[in-house]
């Protein structure tokens, strides 16, 4: 049976064992989300869908574009009898949006949030050679305030909404693990130390194991180290590597060691086993620059919203991933920013082989932000903790563009963006953190500041921007007079976040809900001097550490990307390369470079928080 998306889902934190439940599985839709009453949980469902293509997908073979309140899975799989001994993890990549497991009639598991994956630990409901009933009902009832990203409340795609993911969205998957087991670890690189930094979480007993950590470079071992485990809930240890086979992780070198990680007991045994990679590579901030490794790189970001014309969140197959990351690098970008989308592993992972910057952020779009949820930070985390160890990965954003009421009262927006920004900050000390993207910023305590400028007339966009004119950066939302705590720009590393957005289409009809940000541009030739002349007027400005240009690709009736939805070039990619590779200011400027650089901000230790 050809198994759609049978890639394994999570290469930073491997086991070699593992069962791909992609592929066909039982499939209802649940209108009323009355499944519960009408016993939709112990019989046979009416369809069929591929799993993990959302049912509003064509790959799903349902593509029903309707509300959908709740919508049930149903599967029977044979546990591999080989795993005899340990137990059976069932693992779901992403389920949109609030979803509950049963196994043999017996609740599994919960999960609420549709970005994140979640497990469920089947020990006590079935065992290896069992054969299982595995249903899922999914609950995304899009009336509902949650953190949808772009999809759509209403029944049409419009404006900057598309169209809706409803259910499993990735992949599933079984593996077997032993009563006592890695749980993912966090990897931090301390580049001034020449070193990894390992926390390794345990699961069980760990009386008298150890940890032993190894590290490969091109196969061959690096350094190995081992640790007694104690009776705290994790193993630590660091990996300290030779300064003669020291290499960095940067854009132009993305080098990846090899990490193995086992567990051993007394008489020697490997308990358990798992395999990673890790990139040894610095962020800091040094003036206005943001500095990899110790050096201004200047982000060249375009804006990636994650869709596909037939499975809408989720990518049709593994290259699909990769293609994405090398137009854009072909395009001239060394980054994205990944929008109001927390993307699949596999796109994580091939940007860390890649050289490829990333922003992580968050779909935060869809949540009542005038009110405090608990879920959005709970949401936050679980990307956080998902993502943390990626070298990709240069900064996080859990909040985009989150405009706020004119008052004299502190808001829920207020303590959210604080919570968001916080929680970022306690999970990862070494990386820079953005309150809102595009937005008001709310707090003194953001490391970056930025806007989102779509003015189309290079000259005046220029003077939005002159810092050294304004004192501060341009800002989306003005503040009342008498909240300035709020709006207090401290010298911050600023770049434009979004900006370009010009609609570019030429097979568009007149009666096409097809849009783009400003005027038009009335032919290809017009298109390319503008974006040359919003480019230049950043890459130019010594203030400037980067930007985001809006955006990779279309995304339905938006259409401004630099290339058509599925994927084709609207223009000479040598040509949008050519007009990025000029020299950024910031990166010209003498007094930021390494030499300068003192060793606590080499490391990300400098004025990040």
């Amino acid at each position: 049976m050809n198994v759609p998306r049978n890639e394994y889902p999570r290469p930073q934190f491997a086991r070699s064992d593992w069962l791909c439940l992609n592929g066909t599985w039982q499939f209802e839709v649940d209108a009323g989300d009355s499944g519960i009453e009408r016993g939709l949980k112990d019989r046979e469902l009416a369809g069929s869908i591929v799993v993990p293509f959302c049912p509003e997908s064509k790959l799903s073979g349902v593509e029903n574009h309707d509300f959908m309140n709740a919508v049930w899975y149903r599967r029977t799989v044979t546990i591999p009898p080989e795993w005899k001994g340990q137990r059976v993890l069932l693992h779901f990549g992403a389920v949109d949006y609030d979803a509950t497991v049963w196994v043999n009639g017996q609740e599994a598991g919960r999960h609420r949030g549709g970005w994140c994956r979640f497990t469920c630990e089947l020990h006590g409901l079935a065992a290896p050679g069992d054969e299982v009933v595995i249903v899922v009902r999914a609950r995304d009832d899009m009336r509902i305030p949650k953190p949808n990203g772009k999809q759509a409340t209403k029944y049409h795609p419009h404006g900057c909404d598309y169209l809706r993911t409803t259910g499993i969205w990735q992949t599933v998957w079984m593996e077997p693990v032993p009563p006592t087991r890695i749980e993912r670890p966090r990897v931090t690189p301390d580049l001034a130390n020449s070193c990894f930094r390992l926390v390794v979480p345990i699961v069980g007993p760990r009386t008298d194991l150890r940890l032993r950590a190894t590290l490969l470079a091109d196969g061959q071992q690096v350094v190995a180290t081992e640790t007694m485990l104690d009776q705290d809930f994790s193993g630590q240890c660091d990996l300290v590597i030779p300064r003669e086979t020291r290499r960095l992780w940067s854009p132009a070198d993305p080098f990846l060691y090899d990490l193995q990680l086992e567990l051993i007991n007394d008489d020697a045994q490997v308990v358990d086993m798992v395999s990673m990679y890790a990139g040894l590579r610095s962020v800091a901030i040094h003036g206005k620059a943001v500095l990899i490794n110790g050096e201004p790189v200047f982000q060249r970001l375009v804006l990636d919203q994650g869709f596909y014309p037939e499975g809408i969140l989720t990518a049709p197959d593994d290259e699909a991933l990769i293609q994405d990351i090398r137009l854009s690098m072909e395009a001239g970008f060394n980054g994205a920013r990944l929008h109001q989308k927390v993307f699949e592993e596999r796109f994580l992972y091939h940007a860390d082989r890649l050289g490829y910057l990333c922003w992580g952020e968050f779909g935060d779009w869809g949540i009542d932000k005038h009110n405090t949820h608990a879920t959005i930070i709970t949401q936050w985390l679980e990307a956080l903790a998902r993502d943390y160890s990626h070298p990709c990965i240069i900064g996080w954003c859990g909040l985009n563009e989150s405009w706020i009421s004119r008052s004299d009262r502190i808001d829920g927006l207020d303590d959210l963006t604080l919570g968001v920004f916080l929680a970022a900050k306690a999970m990862d000390p070494t990386r820079p953190v953005l309150d809102a993207s595009g937005g008001a910023h709310r707090v003194l305590v953001t490391d970056i500041w930025d806007s989102h400028d779509y003015e189309q007339d290079a000259t005046q966009f220029g003077k939005n921007h002159a810092v050294e004119a304004n004192q501060k950066p341009f800002t989306n939302q003005s503040e009342p007079a008498d909240r300035p705590w709020n709006t207090v720009y401290r010298n911050q590393p600023y770049f434009v976040s979004e900006f370009g957005g010009a609609l570019w289409n030429p097979h568009a009809k007149p009666d096409d809900e097809a849009w783009g940000y400003g005027s038009r541009p009335k032919t290809m030739e017009q298109f390319l001097e503008r974006f040359e002349q919003l480019c230049g007027v950043l890459l130019d400005d010594p203030h400037m550490f980067g930007y985001c240009y809006t955006q990779l690709t279309d995304v339905f009736q938006e259409q401004n990307g630099l290339f058509f939805f599925d994927r084709s070039p609207k223009f000479d990619l040598s040509r949008l390369r050519g007009i990025q590779s000029r020299p950024a200011a910031i990166e010209t400027i003498s007094d930021t470079g390494a030499s300068g650089i003192p060793q606590d901000a080499l490391v990300g230790r400098g004025n990040l928080l």
